[in-house]
């Protein structure tokens, strides 16, 4: 038997199998990728389970515990007001992580649909719709972000609002860039022809076949929205103390650097793996979800 023959079998398999297998095989591939999905599932655990994980009330001060180094019984130590920092640290991913996510998704039911219709309907709409996002790109994410949650209010729900709004135009414009690619293609020329309205041929032609562009664009916008919230509670927009946020913690960690450096360090270093995995997921599903890889 030839090797030829003996290759028929793989490349037949690898023709039937599923695109979601296909890219879930691409993606599990990518150590960079697999060691991101690691780090962020082990913050959502943390995250979930933090009343189970934490010993010490993550809220609860003692003068005796001020600023005291880490130790058996605190390991990351406490800070100014002797509060425990592992068990802040844990709590605080609820506020990242749910930034990021209602953040990203507030963005995305915004600036799909305006995009899809831009991209789609085309003429006066598309025009309009296209300058406001213009102009919206024309102020940087987080300065944009800064100035509507003041106009709201200092609270993570209306940061995460200031979050989701200013990252609307990206999601816009991508959307409408992908439509006006597919709105071309012969399959959506032939389900106009059948007769199909437009609303159909958006939702479940165009639609479906742009996902992959906007899956991708969201991973790595949670790992910018999560890098706001914390610019948002380091400047007192965000989480209101006392509950824990990662970026208050290095708010009131500044003033002692230099006599309690891991009052920074592990809110730091908390933000710098949660970013960089959905950074690592992000370039992973991109390559995952490429028709062009094999």
């Amino acid at each position: 038997m030839t090797d030829a023959a003996l290759n028929i079998p793989i490349a037949v398999s690898e023709e039937l199998e599923s695109p979601t297998r296909r890219a879930l095989r691409r993606l599990f591939q990518r150590k960079g990728a697999v060691v991101g999905l690691i780090v962020i599932a082990t913050f959502i655990l943390l995250a979930l389970f933090a009343p189970l994980i934490v010993p010490y009330d993550p809220i609860a001060t003692s003068w005796s515990l001020v600023r005291k180094p880490p130790s058996a019984l605190h390991w990351f130590g406490t800070d100014d007001l002797g509060r425990d920092i592992l068990g802040r640290v844990i709590y605080g991913a609820r506020a990242s992580l749910v930034a990021g996510a209602i953040s990203v998704g507030i963005a995305l039911s915004i600036g799909v649909p305006l995009g899809l219709l831009s991209g789609y309907r085309g003429g006066f709409i598309d025009a309009l719709i296209s300058r406001i996002t213009d102009a919206m790109l024309a102020v940087p994410f987080l300065i944009l972000a800064i100035a509507l949650a003041a106009f709201l209010g200092p609270s993570l729900g209306n940061a995460m609002i200031a979050i989701g709004v200013s990252a609307t135009p990206i999601f816009i414009r991508l959307t409408r860039g992908q439509a006006m690619s597919v709105k071309v293609e012969d399959y959506v020329e032939a389900a106009r022809a059948m007769g199909n309205p437009r609303w159909r041929i958006a939702l479940f032609h165009i639609l479906p076949n742009i996902m992959p562009a906007l899956l991708v664009q969201a991973t790595l916008s949670i790992a910018a929205a999560i890098i706001a919230e914390a610019a948002l509670s380091f400047l007192g927009l965000g989480q209101q103390p006392p509950q824990p946020s990662w970026g208050s913690m290095l708010n009131a960690a500044q003033r002692f650097l230099t006599n309690a450096p891991w009052m920074a360090l592990w809110p730091g270093l908390a933000i710098f793996l949660v970013v960089l995995s959905f950074n690592l997921v992000g370039d992973g599903l991109r390559d995952a979800l490429d028709p062009r890889e094999r």
